[in-house]
């Protein structure tokens, strides 16, 4: 094991491994900063570019991104007061207080050295994890494989936030979705409707980058909120870095909250952040300082976002089951190279397991680095109007979900599966539970099968690991239901803060805004019809090939009526003003007698939230008709000369850029897709005229 960890760090001296990681942090640093992109827009937007590529290369790439990622969102917390991503939020709180008192080097350099750490301490968490869990992996037989998928999407569904219910019917639309093409044990076609597009099945890029990607930026496109003027850059590195040495046991604290967060499925950073955020404030003895500028404040949870990341890395890669989005979205680049994660990857791809943890604990070094030295010039990125990024992460996006098929179909599946994506958001349904189900289902139906022809009836549930697991899955169910008995019999208050209970201003504007509204109700309903139309059809498929799908049917049909009871329910609660027009009294003298006589005249009106979801669904339509317009340019004169027609177009009429900027921001856009080809093992779509 010390021979294969000195190995990967031998093999780190190749120049190209060595380029990839370089690029994967720039990439990552720049990513970071943009809002709403995150790890898991780092890897969407990374994960095509490694088409073509070996294993290792790739890995050091992604790898790379993934670690520096949370290091660079701080920058925007910090300098603007709006978080890069939804876990910097926490930063926020006291960074921007502070950068506000003139210190935001202070801030900056807590943040930095924080994320560092966390990184590196992530890294020795994997590093562990490794040789104390090789014997338990290697025990595992398909029966625990088995239960450990089922295991990875029910956490992920019960420990996301929010709505459980809503959770478990987004796992299985996504294990649904899964499902689509041809059978893993009956090589017979399922969900194709005869088309042999279909047949292979759905694309794990496209569906990464519609659900998540096209969805943020159909999202982000129309927020044009004023913020206030960004702070100076001041003060001094030095008093944070001395200052960051006096806080080593809350980085510590910080790290290890981290690595728990990232190991169970669906947590995530943001939850992470927030609970070391909590413990910090908690084991504070003086606690008035917290929100305005307290360092403590910064890094608990700067080294908590970032050793997330690593300990996600240890379920995906030991046990096979992804711990957030982003290592989902590794684990099926690893399915693609023919790399199983669990005990096959333990014994025969040892060393790519530790390049792993050498890039992660290198990238992190280098990301705090160069944020040190480049935070300045950084900063003026977040000041770019997302509307203006937008064409560009278009661009980029749909041009790596091409390359994964070479189909122009999977660029329409992927405009699809983003007004799937914009919904989920928009009406509180986690993506989370949705993608990790999707990328989990193969290899569920893969491990019932050998179960089932290995093992007598149901003598395999017998077996200790099954029990374990089977508890493990019946444990957070019980919780979350004495939390939520408590909650409903004398106002319980744990403590626990996430996205949503931040600040309204700072919280993403669409996250949850059509929860309970008609349009939440009709998602319930679709979701009824099509797991109700899935157990239709699949009745038409071999006994064989036919049971996951009627499995998953069911369970869904299950889930997603108790979903719709819930939104019916749920809209007898909701005060009328709330959901859209309403009617408001309004005061005026009226009678014959001299007498002042209020008469009460109906007149409707809107409230401000009706007005900002009829905002936010407006720009969503337009977004995702210009990205559909975008498609059929490409289909009649080919991917360059869509983009040159296409981009200018929506930077003047939807970003309302100057000429100037539109034409050279479309100039360079043009010069790298003529460049990349000659660069990349990447091709552009053609069109009919070409």
């Amino acid at each position: 094991m010390t021979d294969a960890a000195f190995s990967a760090l031998a093999s780190l001296a190749d120049p190209s491994l060595l380029i990839m990681l370089a690029v994967g942090v720039v990439a990552g640093l720049i990513i970071g900063l943009i809002p709403g992109l995150g790890g898991t827009g780092a890897v969407a937007i990374l994960l095509p570019i490694t088409f073509g590529m070996d294993p290792e290369p790739a890995l050091a790439m992604l790898i790379g991104a993934l670690a520096v990622v949370h290091t660079s969102d701080t920058v925007a917390a910090v300098l603007l007061g709006a978080p890069g991503s939804a876990s910097a939020s926490v930063t926020m709180l006291d960074g921007y207080s502070m950068a506000r008192q003139g210190q935001a080097k202070r801030a900056l350099s807590l943040a930095f050295l924080s994320s560092m750490a966390g990184g590196l301490i992530g890294a020795v968490g994997l590093t562990l994890a490794i040789p104390l869990a090789r014997p338990l992996v290697l025990s595992f037989g398909s029966p625990e494989l088995f239960m450990l998928t089922i295991l990875g999407v029910s956490l992920a569904a019960v420990l996301s936030r929010g709505n459980v219910v809503k959770g478990l019917t987004a796992g299985l639309l996504g294990l649904l979705l899964g499902l689509v093409g041809t059978s893993p044990t009956t090589a017979e076609e399922r969900f194709s409707f005869g088309s042999l597009f279909l047949s292979d099945g759905i694309s794990l890029v496209a569906v990464a980058l519609g659900v998540f990607g096209l969805a943020e930026i159909a999202s982000r496109v129309g927020q044009r909120r004023v913020t206030e003027k960004p702070v100076e850059l001041s003060g001094g590195w030095g008093s944070g870095i001395r200052e960051w040495i006096t806080h080593w046991t809350h980085v510590i604290r910080g790290a290890l909250i981290g690595i728990w967060a990232g190991v169970l499925p669906g947590v995530g950073a943001t939850a992470g952040t927030w609970l070391a955020y909590g413990q910090a404030v908690a084991t504070a003895k003086d606690k008035r300082k917290f929100g305005k500028g307290d360092p403590r404040g910064i890094v608990g949870p700067e080294s908590a976002n970032n050793s997330v990341e690593a300990g996600d890395l240890i379920p995906t890669f030991l046990f096979g089951i992804p711990g957030g989005v982003p290592s989902a979205m590794l684990l099926g680049m690893l399915l693609t190279y023919g790399i199983q994660p669990g005990p096959a990857i333990v014994t025969d791809h040892l060393d790519l397991m530790y390049l792993i943890v050498w890039a992660f604990a290198i990238a992190s070094v280098a990301g705090a680095f160069l944020c040190f030295l480049a935070t300045g010039s950084l900063a003026k990125l977040t000041k770019v109007p997302f509307a203006v990024l937008g064409p560009g992460l278009l661009v980029v996006m749909l041009l790596g979900a091409f390359q994964e098929g070479g189909q122009l179909g999977d660029l329409w599946v992927m405009v699809v599966l983003g007004v799937v994506g914009f919904f989920l958001k928009a009406t509180g349904m986690p993506r989370a539970p949705f993608l990790i189900g999707f990328v989990l289902a193969i290899p569920m139906e893969r491990y019932y099968y050998l179960t089932a022809s290995l093992y007598d009836g149901a003598s395999w549930v017998a077996r200790p690991g099954v029990l374990v697991f089977a508890a493990l899955l019946v444990v957070p169910v019980l919780w979350s239901l004495v939390k939520r008995l408590r909650r409903a019999s004398g106002a319980v208050d744990d403590g626990h803060r996430d996205e949503h209970e931040t600040d309204e201003s700072d919280a993403d504007e669409l996250e949850g805004s059509l929860a309970r509204t008609p349009w939440s109700l009709g998602v319930a309903v679709i979701a009824v019809l099509v797991f109700a139309g899935a157990l239709w059809v699949s009745g038409s498929f071999s006994d064989e090939a036919q049971l996951m799908p009627r499995l998953v049917a069911l369970g869904g049909l299950a889930a997603a009526a108790v979903l719709t009871w819930q939104e019916l329910r749920s809209r007898r609660d909701v005060p009328r003003n709330s959901g859209g027009p309403v009617s408001g009294p309004v005061d005026e003298p009226s009678g014959s007698s001299g007498a002042t006589m209020l008469a009460t005249r109906v007149e409707p009106r809107l409230d401000a939230r009706a007005l900002s979801r009829r905002h936010d669904l407006l720009i969503g339509a337009r977004t995702f008709a210009a990205m559909a317009a975008f498609l059929v340019l490409v289909m009649v004169g080919g991917y360059l000369a869509a983009t040159l027609v296409f981009t200018p177009l929506f930077l003047l009429y939807a970003a309302r850029t100057r000429p100037r900027t539109a034409i050279i921001y479309t100039l360079v856009l043009g010069a790298v897709l003529l460049a990349l080809p000659s660069l990349l093992p990447v091709d552009l779509p053609l069109g009919l005229l070409q």
